[in-house]
């Protein structure tokens, strides 16, 4: 047992710079997090609710909306608690649950939108074979396997850092994230330092497979006008999906790993919790506005919904 921390809590040391400004930051916060809940919630019961949205393309739109759900809840109420508050701290226990809650809904996105993409390459490239190829059964594997195979790594990631001794309680962030608890270590964090670049190894070949896929489906597009019309209605979506994931969670790696101290703390704050406020709002609202099938939803059932309200102000 001598190698076992005996922290049980951490300050967060990043609220330093939201002293002066915290009634602003918790009305911006509350409504940002209302909005992530309405947005997402929408998109997955119109999703659940129409039958004609029961194709694959779709039901990983739902799974991407239900992980933004996942990991707002993560970060948002501890967060809003935190503003609030006099002092920042956290349990031990619930840095390491708030780590694999944020870490999982990462990795988790990565790995959805490369369903997407495969889907995307077979339903334009492969047309003949989208339906034996993207089968119910095939679709349930493949949803289980992108938050699984997350939760699992995730879940090794926690194991080897609860293994550490550490000489520190002071996390320079608004929540707990991994790299920064692992610095905070008395002794060697090599296999840390290893599984984490394992990780980030195995997720980039995630990131090559989307261009790979992308390239495919340029090169199609490009011979016909029903192909080019095929790649602007239902890839361009998923491309400014990926692009607002992947840097996002490209610039929170490199700046954990590699940032300036030097950097203002509001700054740092910043670049810590963009890519938990960004692609859980933007995604679900870029599907929705461009994919025609739901935009038509959304665009009916608030006409169906003005149109009662007249009734009921009539009556």
């Amino acid at each position: 047992m001598s190698n076992i921390s005996n922290i049980v809590i951490f300050s967060l040391s990043g609220f330093s710079a939201t002293a002066n400004y915290k009634i602003t930051l918790f009305s911006l916060t509350l409504l940002c997090y209302c909005l992530i809940v309405v947005v997402n919630v929408s998109l997955i019961l119109i999703i659940i609710f129409d039958q004609n949205l029961h194709e694959p393309m779709y039901v990983f739109i739902c799974s991407l909306c239900i992980n933004g759900l996942y990991g707002s809840i993560g970060f948002y109420p501890k967060f809003v608690f935190d503003l609030l508050s006099k002092i920042q701290v956290i349990s031990y226990e619930g840095c390491l649950l708030q780590v694999f809650v944020i870490y999982s809904n990462a990795l988790i996105d990565s790995s959805i939108l490369v369903l997407m993409a495969y889907d995307r390459y077979v339903a334009i490239c492969r047309p003949l074979e989208y339906h034996s190829v993207m089968s119910v059964r095939r679709i349930a594997v493949l949803i289980g396997l992108s938050w699984l195979v997350p939760l699992c790594c995730v879940v090794i990631g926690i194991t080897l850092t609860s293994t550490l001794k550490l000489c520190g309680s002071k996390i320079d962030k608004l929540y707990c994230e991994n790299w920064s608890i692992v610095k905070l270590a008395c002794g060697s964090t090599r296999a840390n330092d290893i599984f984490g670049l394992i990780i980030i190894a195995f997720y980039c070949t995630h990131f090559l497979l989307i261009v790979c896929s992308y390239v495919q489906l340029v090169k199609f597009a490009l011979k016909s006008r029903e192909g080019k019309r095929k790649f602007t209605q239902t890839c361009v979506p998923h491309l400014f999906c990926l692009l607002n994931v992947t840097v996002s969670l490209l610039f929170d790696v490199m700046y954990s790993r590699y940032g300036s101290a030097s950097l203002p703390q509001s700054v740092k704050n910043f670049m810590a919790i963009q890519f938990l406020i960004i692609p859980p709002i933007l995604n679900p609202i870029i599907y929705g506005l461009i994919l025609t099938k739901i935009r038509n939803k959304i665009i009916y059932l608030c006409v169906m919904t003005g149109q009662r309200f007249k009734l009921r102000v009539k009556v």
